[in-house]
């Protein structure tokens, strides 16, 4: 994602145009001011008040930044890190699920080499392997993410319906949200990214519930896309588009329109990643939200979420502005910086025990978070960005009915099959 991918996504944002923002309007890395460092990034919403922060504790500096969202900015930052137009820092995906991913781009030799900041031996032991590559760290990794059904409570009070905690009961949720007039999730599959998330959230329960070495048996060659609970995650999918789950036509839905209906109540939710609730609390204040585990099975003791390592932020190799950049990366590291962008985003904090508390709406994810219950976004060990890339692109085909899911899975498997 977004954010898958995350995120994209990972950390994840709308797709809008790419606009500059702060001190300046051209996030190159050409420059030789050695008080100035370009930035682009996709968290739109938190990266300003992180800059503001970073600006504030060092008098004088200057950080020149864009804003844009994951698509876009995945199809950019490629090309200008190959022609050197490249901002001296910018956002990077863990492990190797799409094109501004940590693997992509560090083994081209694009990124710098973090593995010897303060901050990286306090990464815990399950970052590591989507942060570095061959053994080197290239991804700033701040925050962690999960994925799950997100609630606003005013709609739920007014619609007088509850949560779902099992597969029947979502069903039934929906039916009832849908003759209600308001449907119970907003989807924006408009932007590509979206689609995989409620995807993930299912797969997460269907798959990796039963079999938690599902990732190991791919790489080895023993399990297969098509021949797995994937097939029964995607059937889910299309069972909750059938049950009313989502409003209509969510293929001329964007991520944004999507955040609007989810924050204003003429949606009960939106199934998104944690880091959509401090945008709904920024377009309605006075509403409350809460993440919770998407119903898969109708038994609550096998769910399981996506929770994972979301995008953090990566040094360009050419950068002429070394030190400034490995500082503002530093601050991102830091408790002070850490407290202010999970604050913003409403993320975990990617180092424990820094001081960063979490938002009473992540409670349910913080408890699987602790017992284990969770599991990586699954893109983020696949051996190329082409698999997410073809997932993604199928799924908006299996929606507006010009694919099927055997069809997109087997395009995946032949995708994954090709490695790295």
């Amino acid at each position: 994602m977004k954010r898958h991918a995350l995120v994209a996504a990972a950390a994840a944002a709308a797709v809008v145009a790419l606009a500059a923002c702060s001190s300046g309007t051209n996030a190159g890395s050409g420059g030789t001011d050695t008080k100035t460092i370009t930035l682009a990034s996709v968290d739109q919403g938190s990266i300003e008040d992180v800059v503001k922060a970073f600006e504030a504790a060092n008098p004088g500096v200057k950080v020149r930044y864009t804003t844009s969202g994951a698509d876009q900015y995945q199809q950019q930052i490629r090309t200008q890190l190959a022609s050197g137009t490249a901002p001296d820092v910018m956002t990077v995906w863990p492990g190797n699920g799409n094109p501004g991913a940590t693997y992509v781009l560090a083994k081209p030799g694009y990124l710098l080499d973090l593995s010897d900041q303060p901050w990286v031996a306090k990464l815990p032991a399950g970052l590591k392997g989507v942060t570095q590559f061959q053994g080197k760290t290239y991804n700033a990794v701040f925050g962690l993410n999960g994925i799950g059904a997100v609630y606003n409570q005013q709609a739920l009070d007014q619609a007088q319906l509850k949560p779902p905690t099992t597969w029947t009961e979502l069903l039934t949720f929906c039916r009832a949200a849908a003759g209600k007039g308001t449907p119970a999730f907003a989807l924006g599959i408009q932007d590509n990214w979206v689609t995989q998330l409620a995807l993930y959230a299912l797969v997460a329960t269907l798959v990796y519930g039963p079999d938690r070495d599902f990732d190991t048996k791919m790489q080895s060659g023993s399990a297969t896309f098509a021949r797995s609970p994937w097939t029964t995650a995607m059937a889910k999918y299309q069972e909750m588009n059938g049950a009313g789950c989502f409003q209509k036509n969510p293929l001329g839905t964007s991520y944004e329109a999507s955040q609007e209906l989810a924050a204003s109540g003429k949606t009960l939710g939106i199934i998104q990643g944690n880091w959509v609730v401090a945008l709904l609390k920024g377009k309605n204040p006075a509403a409350s939200f809460v993440l919770k585990a998407l119903p898969a099975t109708d038994t609550p003791a096998t769910f399981v979420m996506p929770a994972a390592a979301g995008a953090g932020y990566g040094v360009n190799a050419k950068t002429k502005n070394k030190e400034l950049a490995l500082k503002f990366v530093s601050y991102i590291m830091s408790p002070e910086g850490m407290k202010v962008f999970n604050g913003k985003q409403g993320s975990l904090p990617a180092i424990p025990d820094n001081g960063s508390g979490a938002d009473p709406a992540f409670t349910e994810l913080t408890t699987f978070l602790k017992d284990n219950r969770t599991v990586p976004f699954m893109d983020q060990l696949w051996p190329n960005a082409k698999v997410q890339q073809t997932m993604l692109s199928g799924l908006q085909e299996i929606f507006s009915g010009q694919s099927t899911p055997d069809k997109v899975l087997a395009a995946m498997d032949a995708d994954y099959k090709a490695g790295a």
